[in-house]
């Protein structure tokens, strides 16, 4: 007994040390309330692959700021990938349990769970690989993200740093590859379509729609009255937001044929999330997390 409780107190003692490693390792966040990532280390991991085949990496990527990124597909995004942005703070701790409980089940970590939040971190600081170890220090990163920052700017680096395809990075990269309109210009049933894609932009092209790309398209148009992205917000010198001018939201959704116009909401009002998309087709079962 007193042979296994040394070895009991010594895994402990071999996890807590271990646990404040990954803690002091973390990356800090804080430059990234008033400046862009030049690259992220999914960009770099690209790169890389595009050398070990002896081809000249690539990156088609150019940055606009929040408010010139359309509201339908900051709508489309939020109900594809994190109906419930507004409310969680970088985690949806429900969504986690449901998919370490289907990874026990399968025996296997394939299903990731992640936030929008979570998805930044993972783009900018990690690796697309399946270990509990790079979770672990996603939740954290994006706990960092949450803290630091505010949703809008999440919201913005989001859209500016995914994979929308081969060597295409950012909304506005999408926006002018597949429909030749800057991302201030995307209509709903462009926005869906490139929303819907995110799942696995390599297999769901937006130039060349797959029948299931179709039908994610068309069930996040369905949905999109209900999502209310975070408000343009101008930036004070010190980063913080300004107080929000008098007015209508800039980024009011219009009307959409067959689609539930949004609730109203006031900036930082809890907003009722959109409703999940029907499990075989939420982002966890289909993206290798």
């Amino acid at each position: 007994m007193r042979k296994l409780g040394r070895v009991v107190a010594v895994l402990f003692g071999a996890g807590f040390v271990y646990a404040a490693f990954l803690y002091l390792t973390l990356p800090d966040v804080r430059p990234l309330r008033g400046a862009n990532p030049e690259t992220t280390a999914f960009m770099e991991l690209r790169a890389s692959e595009a050398r070990a085949k002896g081809a000249a990496p690539k990156k088609v990527q150019r940055w606009v700021p929040y408010g010139r990124i359309s509201g339908n597909l900051k709508r489309a995004v939020l109900v594809a990938e994190d109906s419930g942005f507004w409310q969680h703070e970088g985690i949806e701790f429900e969504q986690l349990k449901e998919s370490i409980e289907a990874n026990i089940e399968r025996l296997e970590f394939a299903r990731g769970g992640s936030t929008i939040t979570q998805q930044l971190a993972k783009n900018l600081y990690l690796s697309p690989s399946k270990n509990p170890i790079r979770k672990v220090r996603e939740i954290l990163i994006a706990r960092r993200l949450e803290a630091e920052l505010t949703k809008q700017r999440i919201l913005e680096l989001y859209l500016n740093v995914i994979e929308w395809g081969d060597d295409i990075y950012g909304a506005e990269a999408a926006a002018r590859t597949y429909f030749g309109k800057p991302a201030s210009d995307l209509n709903p049933q462009e926005s869906a379509l490139l929303a819907g894609a995110i799942v696995n932009p390599h297999v769901h092209s937006p130039a060349h729609p797959t029948a299931r790309l179709r039908r994610r398209q068309e069930m996040i148009l369905r949905r999109m009255g209900a999502a209310t992205p975070p408000p343009v917000v101008a930036e004070t010198p010190a980063g913080r937001p300004a107080e929000t001018p008098a007015g209508p939201v800039p980024d009011a959704p219009a009307p959409v044929p067959g689609v539930v116009p949004p609730p109203s909401a006031l900036p930082g009002e809890p907003v009722r999330p959109a409703p999940p998309l029907p499990a075989c087709e939420r982002p966890p079962c289909e993206l290798s997390d």
